[in-house]
């Protein structure tokens, strides 16, 4: 109960980090505009795209929250109902269950229990195998954030660039240009690079969390397979 507490509060904290642009209300001391308003009409281009990369962010966060987690991966239910028809020696009803609810275990129950009549060291590397590849896939599902990660602050880059050329093409068209004149191009600048550090830091917060959550959950997924597989190992005789 106090992991899932934890688990709860920490993803609470990234939601609430991704949302910054959205409650954010501070206004600009003469003109009152909004904070909110400021971004949305100084941004540009590459603003709205920012924009939209922080949403993808938070919907990936929250689909992460919700499907990569050791109850989705391997329901508890799923792992009493194998070990039941293993100890009753029913390793054809145990595979057919597997085959019908797939999930990171029953994928590699189904990889190593065809190998029973090929020895105990066949299943374990079949069940090495794809507990790899379910490795490897749990973590190329979560690599989508750290690439909006990576993306967003070279977006915001980006903007940067794009606001101070636009600011010095007025400064080379116009004799005598004022501030205010300048202001658009810098305002681009400036919005464009903290929209890219708002998204940017949450998500990399999130795609490290769900990423040390992966680690751990494969691990203990291997121990759980390896304990249901045990009862095919040989006994030792001299023992």
């Amino acid at each position: 109960m106090r992991d899932t507490s934890t688990r709860i509060w920490r993803v609470m904290l990234v939601f609430g980090l991704l949302a910054l642009p959205v409650v954010a209300q501070a206004t600009a001391p003469e003109s009152g505009e909004s904070l909110l308003k400021l971004i949305f009409r100084a941004g540009g281009a590459i603003g709205y795209v920012v924009i939209g990369l922080s949403v993808v962010g938070l919907a990936l966060i929250i689909e992460h929250a919700i499907s990569v987690s050791r109850d989705k991966l391997a329901p508890p239910d799923v792992i009493d109902t194998i070990q039941s028809h293993l100890e009753n020696n029913d390793v054809q009803g145990a595979y057919e269950f597997c085959e019908q609810n797939p999930n990171y275990l029953t994928n590699v129950m189904v990889a190593a229990l065809p190998k029973v009549n090929h020895g105990f060291e066949s299943m374990e590397q079949a069940a090495s195998d794809v507990g790899e590849e379910e490795a490897i896939k749990l973590h190329a599902k979560i690599s989508w954030l750290s690439l909006i990660g990576n993306i967003a602050p070279l977006l915001g880059l980006l903007g940067t660039v794009s606001g101070m050329l636009n600011a010095f093409q007025v400064i080379e068209t116009q004799p005598n240009p004022n501030p205010a004149m300048l202001a658009k191009g810098i305002k681009e600048a400036l919005v464009t690079t903290m929209l890219g550090l708002i998204v940017a830091v949450p998500v990399m917060v999130g795609f490290f969390f769900f990423r040390n959550r992966v680690v751990r959950i494969v691990l203990e997924l291997t121990a759980i397979a390896e304990d249901l597989l045990d009862r095919f190992r040989p006994q030792n005789p001299n023992l």
